[in-house]
């Protein structure tokens, strides 16, 4: 049998990646040394040594001290890292599980579905990559649904006491070490607010610093984290950040006929996660060293795109356009371009800078250079808004399988948990016992808007044993499967 032979890009790329990527150990360091014994041996001992003795004390004193001061400066005025101690996501109660079966059962007999409504959404769910192991409150279980504030209030305490306990248990903090809370949930926005909720329940001190952020769709998770970065660099050394991420899905359920609205109430489930950041590093698990925010809502087509309305008959509802994947994929294509400017290798951006000069000079028959993110990346948590939103950011980046399974599991186990869903990518992965100290991570959330936001993070500390409150803990033999 005659073997293929090698692919000679596969071969030279790496070549070229390690000289590319090092070229100041490989070239210039080298290239300066030669330089600078050259010019000493050409001096002679003789000639150097006087030279030496002819430099006054005021010229070596502005040698060292000069740089040291600049670089004191320069550490004084760059901004504190903030670093992620640890974080729970909410594992349901068992009563409020809910299958594929139960809930096409459910929707057969919903008083308000007519035949074709029930047709499309049993087509979405068979398309949509959830299992049958996703939670909906047990209001939603009723028949017709119990859609109320009450409802909405035990679900959302439910999911956050959950995580929150959890969290407190993994940590080892009490609440009264919290400095500064950031909770956000779209469609529940209760007074007192999600964070006074908090608050109440487990005693939080008086003088803590709280915000709530509503209305910013699935990618407030990443929001919500810049903001709490933002407040910790300004607070004393050491302080300490909550961040609750959620969503309420008894308050997206569309008893309407409108068949654009009924998508959210299909693929939205049960699910927060409570995550403590601190700008100390001790402990810690993950820095957080970059977050980039896209926001393209001065674009009519992007602003109405996952847009909440009343349909003819008053029923109010999410309206998902059906340009919601080709406008997410636009605003990943934004995000990418300035996250990228920051995490990829030189290699990588010569490649593209390179075919972007091509495509210049020979037209447009050129075609630009996708850059590779595996090579700034180890993981990746893609929001898992649906099937095929995952799909899309997959193909746009050349991910593989491997790439994107932390999304596709979590969608099929959890379902789209909205802003949360980030942070059961990252109990998957590290359930799966991946990460590693020194891997980097890239979140990427979508959210009404139209919104992109990334979060770059890098693994500090292996993860440890516990098993505390993991999502994951029962299922995660069974994983991954086929969908």
């Amino acid at each position: 049998m005659v073997s293929s032979p090698p692919n000679l890009s596969k071969l030279l790329k790496p070549l070229y990646e390690l000289i590319v990527n090092n070229f100041l150990v490989l070239v210039v360091v080298p290239f300066a040394t030669a330089t600078v014994l050259r010019q000493a041996v050409q001096l002679g001992p003789g000639e150097l040594l006087s030279w030496l003795h002819g430099l006054r004390q005021v010229h070596a004193f502005l040698a060292v001290f000069l740089p040291v001061a600049l670089a004191t400066l320069y550490l004084m005025s760059y901004p504190r890292s903030v670093y992620l101690v640890d974080y729970a996501c909410c594992r349901p109660k068992p009563n409020c599980r809910v299958s594929m079966a139960s809930f096409t059962e459910n929707l057969r007999c919903m008083p308000y579905f007519e035949d074709r409504a029930f047709r499309f959404v049993t087509r979405m769910l068979q398309r949509s990559g959830l299992g049958d192991q996703t939670y909906l409150h047990p209001s939603l279980h009723d028949i017709p649904p119990r859609c109320c504030l009450s409802s909405s209030r035990d679900e959302a305490e439910q999911v956050i006491f959950a995580a929150m306990d959890d969290l407190l248990a993994k940590t080892g903090i009490s609440p009264g070490d919290i400095d500064i809370l950031v909770t956000n949930c779209t469609a529940f926005n209760p007074t007192p607010s999600m964070a006074d909720i908090i608050i109440n329940k487990y005693k939080l001190r008086d003088d803590i610093r709280s915000v709530h952020i509503s209305g910013m769709g699935c990618s407030a998770g990443v929001i919500a984290l810049e903001v709490a970065r933002n407040l910790l660099q300004a607070a004393p050394r050491g302080a300490r950040a909550l961040v609750v991420s959620t969503e309420t899905t008894s308050l997206i359920n569309y008893t309407g006929k409108n068949l654009a609205m009924l998508l959210p109430a299909a693929l939205f489930r049960m699910g927060a996660a409570a995550v403590l950041l601190s700008t100390s590093r001790s402990k810690s698990k993950f820095r957080l060293t970059h977050i980039v925010r896209t926001l393209t809502a001065a674009q009519d087509r992007a602003y109405r795109c996952a847009y909440q309305e009343e349909d003819e008959e008053g029923q109010t509802g999410m309206n998902l356009s059906k340009d919601l994947v080709a406008i997410a994929g636009e605003t990943l294509k934004a995000n990418i371009v300035t996250i990228g400017s920051v995490v990829l290798p030189p290699s990588e951006k010569l490649l593209f800078a390179l075919s972007l000069v091509a495509r210049k000079v020979l037209g447009k028959k050129i075609k630009l250079y996708v850059p590779d993110f595996r090579t700034a990346f180890e993981h990746f948590c893609i929001h898992a808004g649906g099937r095929a939103v995952i799909d899309a950011v997959q193909s746009s980046l050349c991910l593989s399988e491997e790439n994107v399974e932390p999304s596709r599991m979590t969608l099929h186990r959890f379902g789209n948990t909205s802003s949360s869903s980030l942070w059961y990518e990252l109990a998957y992965i590290e359930a799966k016992r991946r990460t590693r100290k020194g891997d980097r991570l890239w979140m990427v959330g979508f959210g009404s808007g139209f919104k992109c936001n990334s979060a770059v993070w890098e693994c500090i500390r292996s993860p440890s044993d516990t098993t505390v409150g993991a999502p994951w803990a029962d299922s995660i033999h069974q994983y991954p499967v086929n969908i």
